[in-house]
């Protein structure tokens, strides 16, 4: 199965697009920026746009109207564009899937659309690329060329937002960048919204520079915690950073069967990463074989350092103990709560 990196997507379709693709991954923001771009392609000329831009969500989406928002040719242009949105490859059926690939056979016949099918992150299970993709990613691929669009490493993100306060004619230094990116989230959306707001700030000030003290007063803080977090806080026995994640996870309402088997997961690939470590593996080898970015494999890393390895077995034990007794009986957050404590 071939499946394009961001990168390469955004070489082709200025140059020689595909029928169709299947715009998958974590970072939603550049799927969305991705379809801008193919319209700008496709339609510069906004006057035609009702004829050569067709758009379907998943609220009202069939697959005979896609097969209808195909059929018709475009105008003043030689391809037009049809999207799609909102469908949750993981709630769908069986059925419904292959009604799906029974309708994208048509793109053959009309071979005059580009169809980008734009997935949240959330909404397909890609399965463990490249390896072992999924059988919905399999089956899709069949019809659709997908694109993975993971989230940025840091640098890039860095380099993202800097860019973003030029183009509002903001002056902004690396290093605020990066004090920024850990204030507000690494979230694209969140943080589009939040250097807008912080550029308006700036200019409405007449300044073409931004302070530590304007994001502390103009930008909102991020509220939310991954399961690395939560992990490091509970190993490192930093119970009242790792109850306000809790507490966070529980405003929230996410399942603790879940949470937990996201922090058993963090200290699972940390255990694998001691043990090759130990091997003398290098970080780009775990990468490799973890499938893990290489930033992330940085980042255990550095927790392993400041930890010892019966902290970390305890840890994992502790998991286990308080995995049993949530699936054994339904206690809600307790058993977490236990867990931080014990550690």
């Amino acid at each position: 199965m071939e499946i394009l990196k961001e990168s390469d997507f955004r070489k082709e379709i200025k140059a020689t697009p595909r029928l169709g693709y299947l715009l998958f991954g974590e970072e939603d923001y550049l799927k969305s920026f991705a379809v801008k771009t193919a319209r700008e392609i496709l339609c510069p000329d906004e006057t035609f746009a009702f004829f050569n831009v067709m758009k379907l969500d998943a609220l009202d989406f069939t697959p005979t109207k896609l097969i209808d928002a195909l059929m018709p040719m475009p105008m003043g242009a030689d391809r037009k564009l049809v999207t799609v949105t909102g469908l949750n490859f993981n709630a769908m059926r069986p059925n419904e899937l292959e009604a799906l690939c029974n309708a994208l056979e048509a793109l053959k016949e009309y071979d005059y659309n580009l169809l980008m099918i734009s997935v949240a992150s959330d909404c397909l299970d890609p399965g463990f690329l490249p390896k072992k993709p999924s059988a919905t990613l399999t089956q899709l691929s069949e019809h659709l060329t997908p694109v993975a669009f993971d989230r940025c490493t840091p640098a890039r993100l860095n380099a993202w937002v800097q860019k973003h306060f030029e183009h509002n004619g903001v002056h902004a230094e690396p290093d605020f960048c990066a004090r920024m990116i850990d204030y507000c989230g690494r979230g694209m959306f969140r943080l589009a919204n939040e250097i807008d707001k912080l550029s308006y700030y700036a200019r409405f000030h007449q300044r073409s520079t931004v302070t530590d003290a304007d994001l502390k007063t103009v930008c909102t803080p991020v509220t939310e915690y991954d399961a690395f977090a939560f992990a490091n806080a509970i190993m490192d026995g930093k119970q009242e950073a790792a109850l306000a994640i809790l507490s966070e996870y529980r405003f929230r309402r996410m399942d603790p069967i879940f949470v937990l088997g996201d922090v058993i997961r963090v200290f699972c690939e940390m255990e694998s990463i001691r043990l090759m470590q130990a091997d003398g593996a290098s970080a780009k080898e775990m990468s490799a074989v973890l499938k893990l970015h290489e930033f992330k494999v940085g980042l255990y890393q550095k927790s392993l350092a400041r930890t010892s390895e019966q902290r970390l077995r305890r840890s994992i034990d502790a998991c286990l103990a308080a995995d049993t007794s949530l699936k054994l009986s339904p206690q809600g957050y307790a058993p977490l709560e236990q867990l931080i404590c014990s550690i």
